[in-house]
């Protein structure tokens, strides 16, 4: 009992980042987008189930759009019914603060869920990659899942190199996004970049592609798809212990 208490009140003392789009719109095609709900949910209750304080920040700050496919009934878990109910998850999601003012020494670790979202914000935004950029040269966890890799393409190490290159990753892949015929809609493929880049990329064929897939490599944590997002959560909470 007593372990558990130290356990229990170690964590309590990290703090760790959301970061989550702003872009509520699928590129010129006129249909909604945003975070995916299950990729915020499910990641948001690993850590406050294990003490772990969550704070959450945007481009633009205020309350984030959610895409209204994570909000249809087959789309829904028992996570995101619990976080539409929770007062006080609603209250940091409606609040989240503008990038601009966050700082790296601040957290202990960054998340960046998914959604076709960061494909047209975060992943070209110069303080989302600084964040991720001082994130890994202090060698604090960054982790994303689905379509929040993205954040990753237009990093870099310390030496100049892609911050992805010779490291173990996933990602929404290019199967992925050709089963729901949104290849030619999104503005860039996060495999093909990774590939570019030299990363290691690994994708699940288990369930058709949307089985879990989670990639460690470090402190760099990947998933590749919606059912990833606990794995992904619960990797970046190991590395943080």
């Amino acid at each position: 009992a007593e372990y558990m208490g130290k356990h229990i009140t170690k964590m309590s003392s990290k703090k760790v980042l959301f970061v989550i789009t702003s872009n509520s719109h699928l590129g010129n095609t006129g249909k909604p987008t945003g975070v995916w709900l299950e990729e915020l949910a499910a990641p948001y209750y690993v850590f406050v189930d294990a003490g772990v304080q969550v704070g959450m920040a945007s481009p633009l700050g205020g309350r984030p759009p959610v895409d209204p496919g994570s909000e249809a009934d087959g789309a829904l878990t028992e996570a995101t019914r619990r976080f539409v109910a929770d007062a006080a998850a609603q209250e940091a999601f409606s609040n989240t603060a503008p990038l601009e003012g966050v700082r790296c020494s601040d957290w202990d670790a960054v998340f960046y869920p998914g959604g076709h979202g960061p494909l047209w914000d975060l992943r070209t935004d110069i303080r989302s990659i600084a964040l991720i950029e001082e994130f890994s040269a202090r060698s604090k966890p960054v982790g994303a899942v689905c379509h929040g890799p993205a954040v990753l393409i237009n990093a870099h190490a310390a030496d100049g190199r892609p911050l992805v290159a010779g490291k173990r990753v996933t990602c929404f892949s290019n199967k992925n996004e050709a089963a729901i015929g949104l290849t030619a809609v999104v503005p860039q493929s996060i495999e093909t970049a990774f590939v570019a880049a030299g990363a290691v990329f690994s994708e699940t064929e288990e369930g058709g592609g949307w089985a879990s897939n989670v990639a460690v490599d470090g402190h760099l944590v990947t998933g590749q798809n919606p059912a990833s997002s606990e794995g992904v959560a619960r990797a970046l909470l190991a590395l943080l212990q």
